[in-house]
């Protein structure tokens, strides 16, 4: 059996959830529910869920607000996050875009745009996720195995490590090494 990706559906209306539930299981969606963003918000310090649908309007925590408190998240990995609303409208949508919103789904939602939408999550989310393996590549001289940094300037490996791992290094000589280099050097210098 696949991984199926997980979903977080967030709506206060219980209808609602088992509806948005449902049409995302089946699309093929692992679906975990919450009551409203505060309770999705815990669930989420618990998990990783790259997909959230959430209603705009509930009590404790709306879905703008849960959306924001995603976003302020650094070093967690990137979730898509749908919003969905009864409401329609400029204001309301870049209100939701100002939030951190990836896309929206107006009530009552039609399961063959939820199902595309939730597509698209996944292409964007497989996206962010070439950019960041690309961007953890780091490209090194092939000669002198110095790296070039963010400044486009080519530093020692050492400092580079330091600098972005907040770790300091000390130095060995591997097994391979000892019997190309240093063995040989030995064995000179003690024949001599």
């Amino acid at each position: 059996m696949p991984n199926l990706i997980s979903v977080l559906v967030v709506d206060d209306d219980p209808v609602s959830s088992a509806q948005l539930g449902a049409l995302a299981t089946a699309a093929g969606y692992d679906v975990k529910s919450a009551y409203n963003g505060r309770e999705a918000w815990e669930l989420l310090q618990l998990a990783r869920v790259p997909i959230v649908i959430s209603d705009w309007y509930m009590p404790e925590m709306d879905g703008p607000e849960l959306c924001r408190r995603i976003r302020a998240r650094t070093r967690e990995p990137y979730s898509y996050f749908i919003l969905v609303t009864s409401r329609g409208g400029k204001q309301q949508y870049l209100a939701g875009m100002e939030a951190g919103a990836d896309d929206f789904i107006a009530k009552p939602v039609d399961p063959d745009e939820l199902r595309a939408r939730l597509k698209v999550a996944e292409r964007i989310l497989g996206l962010r996720k070439e950019i960041e393996q690309l961007e953890v590549l780091l490209p090194i001289c092939s000669y002198c195995k110095r790296i070039r940094n963010d400044k486009e300037e080519w530093e020692p490996l050492e400092t580079y490590i330091e600098r972005h791992f907040e770790t300091l290094l000390s130095h060995g000589i591997c097994p391979d090494c000892y019997t190309k280099y240093v063995q040989p050097q030995l064995d000179r210098d003690t024949s001599a």
